[in-house]
């Protein structure tokens, strides 16, 4: 039986009972964090060997290059072999970084911004500009149009990707809008993976802009939860059919397969758009870091050596997904107080509570000792309309300690609904 379905005093019985159960909560002292989705120390001991590579006197790459010394803006080419493969995109295309493809997403926009791409009249920032934000999304895809005063525009999201027919018809007719924010595989936060048709869509559809980008993260491109390990899409190779080779800056990085925050970032795009972005890159650094190129690329081996590192990743993080899903159907199941998703790979479920309550519940979760994600930061300007959606990231804690969060969490979601529905039923 819904909430909805009760009467006053059965609503009041649920209050007491879950103002019972929260006081219980704030009684236990936690100290949890489900606010980021960070790997957890296990995932991170799958690649110690990294700390030993690439051994005293090892230093030189397979063509011979020097990998402590500067030069090779492109980066190795043993690491850009294994991603090419991965990413789905020509070797010659794949350009390796640094330590975070946020990095790169940083660059591509300030370059974008100051310098206009390949197909701009001038520089961006001499005419207003808009993205269009599929939502719930990534918060810091949002913080980057914020700090450069872009102005953003949220999309809502389907089983398949975003509202194709918002995103047609701005793209059409508003020649600020220069850019979207894609996650193409098992997107942060909502897991949906964009299919070959809405992404052809993306890929085809006119713009009054001529030089409107996707921004394409493929952050979770091999981050699978399931046997169903989806392949990357050829999205250059579809660009170039569909007669936009330029459309696309794609983006990925080792950070959730490797050390996070010491890994390899990515970028890939068409061979006009690599030369641009390398023309601009090297007035910023002379080369990226080719040690830590090459000591990935050692210990990786291949991009089966990726593949099977991930699989182990997955026994690590799959039955925290598990338990976050078997608790919320056992507490919030049937009760019409939450829906969720059910991911097959990335690191988030997106969780959705009655409309007006988000907030609350993050608040109670917070006093009691459990820290989610702020809600509204999955929206532009982390303003959720509706004050529903909560990011779950179960990635980082224990087993024990997330099976903990999720129950609180649950308790958080039925007093605040309770809280909502018994006001309404008294005003």
């Amino acid at each position: 039986m819904t909430l909805s379905d009760l009467s006053v005093d059965a609503l009041n019985d649920l209050h007491a009972d879950a103002t019972a159960a929260y006081a219980d909560l704030r009684s236990q002292g936690l100290k949890l964090d489900l606010t980021r989705g960070k790997p957890a120390p296990a995932q991170l001991d799958q690649s110690n060997a990294l700390l030993c590579l690439p051994g005293e006197g090892d230093y030189r790459a397979a063509d011979g290059t020097d990998c402590r010394n500067y030069g090779g803006g492109q980066g190795l080419p043993e690491i850009r072999e294994i991603f090419a493969e991965l990413l789905n995109v020509p070797v010659a295309q794949l350009v390796a970084g640094d330590n975070a493809s946020l990095g790169v997403m940083h660059d591509s926009l300030v370059f974008c911004l100051l310098k206009g791409t390949v197909d701009s009249a001038g520089p961006w920032v001499r005419d207003p500009v808009t993205f269009l934000c599929p939502v719930p999304g990534y918060d810091r895809h949002f913080a980057l149009c914020e700090q450069y005063g872009i102005t953003m525009e949220p999309v809502e999201f389907g089983s398949n990707g975003p509202d194709l027919d918002t995103i047609r018809r701005r793209a059409a007719e508003d020649p600020s809008v220069r850019g979207i924010w894609v996650v193409p595989t098992y997107a942060n936060p909502t897991g949906v993976v964009y299919t070959e048709d809405v992404t052809r869509d993306l890929l085809s559809m006119p713009t009054a802009a001529p030089d409107f980008r996707i921004f394409w993260d493929n952050a979770y491109a091999v981050h699978h939860l399931t046997d169903d390990e989806r392949p990357a899409l050829d999205v250059l190779g579809m660009a170039a059919d569909a007669g936009q080779p330029n459309r696309v800056f794609a983006f990925a990085s080792t950070s959730k397969i490797t050390f996070a925050g010491a890994g390899v970032s990515f970028f890939a795009s068409s061979p006009d758009n690599v030369a641009w972005y390398l023309k601009h890159l090297i007035k910023r650094t002379i080369g990226p870091d080719k040690v830590n190129h090459l000591r990935h690329a050692r210990h990786l081996g291949s991009a089966d050596g990726v593949r099977e590192l991930m699989r182990r990743q997955r026994a690590i993080i799959a039955p925290k997904f598990e338990q976050v899903e078997t608790i919320l159907e056992s507490r919030l199941g049937g009760r019409g107080v939450a829906t969720w998703t059910r991911p097959e790979g990335g690191y988030f479920i997106s969780l959705d509570v009655p409309d007006g309550t988000a907030s609350r519940v993050v608040a109670l979760a917070k006093d009691a000792g459990i820290a989610m994600t702020g809600a509204g930061a999955a929206f532009p300007y982390g303003k959720d309309p509706r004050d529903r959606n909560i990011r779950i990231a179960p990635t980082f804690p224990s087993p024990d300690d997330v099976a903990t969060a999720i129950e609180g969490l649950c308790t958080c979601v039925l007093l605040a609904a309770a809280e909502q529905q018994l006001g309404r039923a008294t005003a």
